[in-house]
């Protein structure tokens, strides 16, 4: 007989040394029994039936390998809205919450603001921002076609009101002749060298996370095309590396003439990039 306490404890020893192992147990059981985390503790003694036992013990195997959870169950949490995720797009990070969160502040709800998330892979950016802005036309680029088909169906799923466009960072916004008055962006921004090192890369496309030599070759890309796609005064935000901070500033002032400022997360890290043009 196998209850969900010793389900969970069997758990804890195939997991270990990891630090979450007892969180991670308990995500990934409370997923696949389609129950919250309380359950598991007000209902311990409940039995789980082969099946139900076989499923979770191929879930935790595929934790104990470092595969992360949100692509064990396929969805992960962002802002207010629940995001199908799968390989084929980058896990949403709660630091991409901050940007979002300053592009709320930037805005407000009057009809006729447009704007722009380039690179939206899951669509968590875009999907947050238009449910929280609905009288705002929002666009979302991405040159993978299987991560936007996954962003198409998160917005379906959340109701959210978001124009995909297929092409590389802006270049379908300037074909179609639109202009925004806020783009924001979570492009790669990890440096290529650095990749093999990380455990990101095991799992998570590389298309999401190689920024070249020195993890800023799609920004530089993204700022020749930011006077063509940016309406005058428009605002730019883009999450950033904590150690890319300064060259950021510079490359804007060069490029364009405009002062960024550096905003920091809760660790006291750049994280993003913000001006205007």
């Amino acid at each position: 007989m196998t209850t969900i306490r010793s389900a969970l404890r069997e758990a804890r020893d195939t997991l270990e040394p990891a630090e979450t192992v007892d969180l991670d147990a308990q995500a990934l059981l409370s997923h696949m029994l389609g129950v919250d985390r309380a359950f598991l503790f007000t209902h311990a003694e409940t039995e789980l039936s082969d099946s139900q036992f076989a499923a979770f013990q191929a879930a935790v195997e595929r934790r104990a390998t470092g595969e992360p959870i949100a692509y064990i169950t396929g969805s992960k949490g962002f802002y207010d809205v629940v995001l199908r995720v799968s390989p084929a797009v980058l896990i949403p990070r709660p630091e991409t919450e901050l940007l979002l969160e300053e592009a709320l502040r930037l805005t407000d709800s009057r009809a006729g603001f447009t704007v722009a998330d380039i690179g939206t892979g899951s669509g968590a950016l875009a999907i947050a921002f238009a449910r929280q802005r609905p009288a705002a036309k929002v666009y979302a680029t991405e040159i993978s076609g299987a991560a936007l088909e996954i962003a198409r169906k998160n917005a379906e799923r959340n109701q959210a009101q978001v124009c995909f466009l297929k092409g590389d960072l802006a270049a379908s916004l300037i074909e179609r002749g639109l202009q925004v008055d806020l783009l924001m962006a979570n492009l790669p921004y990890i440096a290529a060298g650095d990749l093999a090192a990380l455990e990101v890369s095991r799992f998570e496309p590389r298309l999401a996370l190689d920024g070249g030599a020195d993890g800023l070759d799609l920004v530089r890309r993204l700022l020749t095309q930011i006077r063509s796609v940016c309406s005058e005064g428009a605002w730019v935000l883009l999450e950033i590396g904590a150690d890319q901070g300064e060259a950021i500033v510079r490359l804007v002032r060069d490029r364009l003439g405009a002062r960024c400022d550096i905003l920091q997360d809760y660790a006291r890290l750049d994280r993003i990039a913000r001006f205007r043009v």
